[in-house]
């Protein structure tokens, strides 16, 4: 067994023990805590699709995250105030249904990846951060002249949606949905690794000619990557949503695609729980330094920039060693 199996098998265990000591000790704070750092978790693991295997280093990613909350949102709004989305040319009503609205976030979210993949992956390198930066940018805009749907204010949700024989209004169930789907999303990042597809792409990553040279096209393979990516990363947003019962612009704005790619540097590029345990550390340190001062960010500027210096395989790099594993 390798030591980065060893240290994903010890974040893994950290992610069941301490909702469930939490839940013994009656702190249902922890377990919100708990439940927002596997959401944010979610969201670096489809960036880190995008970003570790396939190389594209997107600012842009909080799009796809605010597009989930917002399918979240409006669904949510107009269920909770009877009216329905369109009336012609057909009835299109609200749910609060999640697993409906965590659909309609993933198409959402691959849509938009989908689209902006076809401009962005026209260009390489910093062009491409810039234009990926771009897009999320006008999605931010576009949601703060949004009145129908709270403008700048956002929008509240007034009720938890609902999962088919669970009560998602407790805290350890709601906690019990969102790591099944991590657990999911992991183990499919670990096959897509592994698979062919995923091969072609690290490969498109590092010798985009030699892979020309057989046959096939770099950009599609990236483009495909970012659609993966896209859809991940919405439904991300659909539960970041759902746990705040609120959806506003900042979603879509360009410090949460700066947060997804810090999970990942502090963590680990590439690494399968890289982006988990950045995760895992933003919100510990959010949690334990926030309530001591204003600028908690700047301890966490001073470790990543220790990381990036002193650690270039991350914080699980760090401890498991220098060659990459998915296990």
């Amino acid at each position: 067994m390798s030591r980065e199996t060893i240290v994903n098998a010890v974040l893994f265990a950290l992610l069941i023990a301490v909702p469930l000591g939490a839940l013994v000790a009656d702190e249902p704070f922890l377990i919100t805590l708990a439940t927002r750092a596997v959401i944010l978790a979610l969201a670096a693991v489809g960036l880190n699709i995008a970003l570790g295997i396939g190389g594209l280093v997107s600012l842009g990613h909080a799009a796809f995250f605010g597009i989930g909350g917002y399918a979240m949102g409006i669904l949510a709004f107009h269920a909770q105030s009877y009216t329905p989305l369109f009336e012609w040319p057909f009835v299109i009503e609200g749910t609060k249904l999640m697993p409906i609205i965590w659909l309609v976030a993933i198409c959402g979210g691959a849509l938009a990846a989908f689209v902006i993949g076809l401009l962005s992956l026209r260009t390489t390198g910093v062009y491409f951060i810039m234009i990926t930066l771009a897009f999320g940018q006008m999605f931010y805009f576009f949601a703060i002249s949004w009145p129908a749907y709270g403008g700048e204010d956002g929008l509240s949700i007034y009720v938890r949606n609902s999962f088919p024989g669970l009560n998602t209004l407790v805290p350890i169930q709601f906690y019990a949905i969102c790591f099944a789907i991590l657990c999911a999303v992991l183990w499919f990042n670990a096959r897509l690794a592994r698979a062919p597809f995923g091969l072609a792409l690290n490969a498109a990553r590092q010798v985009p000619h030699r892979v020309e040279a057989i046959g096939l096209d770099p950009v599609r393979l990236k483009l495909v990557a970012l659609v993966i990516s896209g859809a991940v990363t919405g439904l991300a947003g659909a539960l970041f949503a759902d746990l705040n019962r609120f959806v506003s612009p900042t979603m879509f704005s360009w410090q949460m695609s700066g947060e997804l790619m810090v999970f990942i540097i502090l963590g680990g590029t590439g690494r399968l729980f890289g982006p988990v345990a950045g995760a895992m550390l933003f919100v510990l340190l959010e949690y334990l330094l926030g309530g001591i001062s204003d600028y908690w960010l700047a301890f966490l500027g001073a470790l990543l920039l220790l990381v990036v210096l002193f650690g270039r395989g991350g914080l699980v790099g760090i401890v498991a060693g220098e060659a990459r594993n998915h296990d």
